[in-house]
């Protein structure tokens, strides 16, 4: 192949990644290319590079992703356990107040960070933003 040829399909002479066990690692807050290593350094900032095997993890672009599967997986526990309770026990008012706005800030803090670590992981399988070896101009 001549060098000053453009090549089309790079990413196809990588070894494949398979998405569901990097979606997996990323939910378990693990580096998706090797599962041992954090892909955290803080509660929501993604390390730069696995501790364990190295693989650089700060081309990831998250943003508005894990927020959104957050409100949709938290909505749809909460809003229909706010309902049975309603109708199955008709408690006062001042339970729904104490109990719903704490577990939603707890299912919210538990959801997001390991919703961010699989957007990565699906990222980092899909050699999507600059895991594959590219540069993003």
């Amino acid at each position: 192949m001549d060098m000053t040829e453009p090549r089309i399909f790079e990413a196809a002479d990588e070894a494949p990644r398979p998405a569901f066990p990097a979606i997996r690692r990323g939910f378990a807050m693990r580096c998706p290319a090797c599962g041992h290593g954090n892909v955290f350094r803080q509660f929501l900032k993604i390390a730069d590079t696995c501790g364990h095997c190295g693989e650089e993890l700060l081309h990831h672009r998250a943003d508005d992703a894990p927020p959104y599967f957050t409100i949709m997986i938290v909505g749809h526990i909460v809003v229909p356990m706010m309902l049975w309770t309603e109708l199955a026990y008709l408690p006062p008012i001042w339970v729904h107040a104490a109990l719903w706005p704490a577990m939603t800030l707890a299912l919210s803090l538990w959801f997001l960070p390991r919703l961010k670590g699989a957007i990565v992981g699906w990222q980092w399988a899909l050699r999507m933003h600059g895991f594959g070896g590219e540069t993003e101009d």
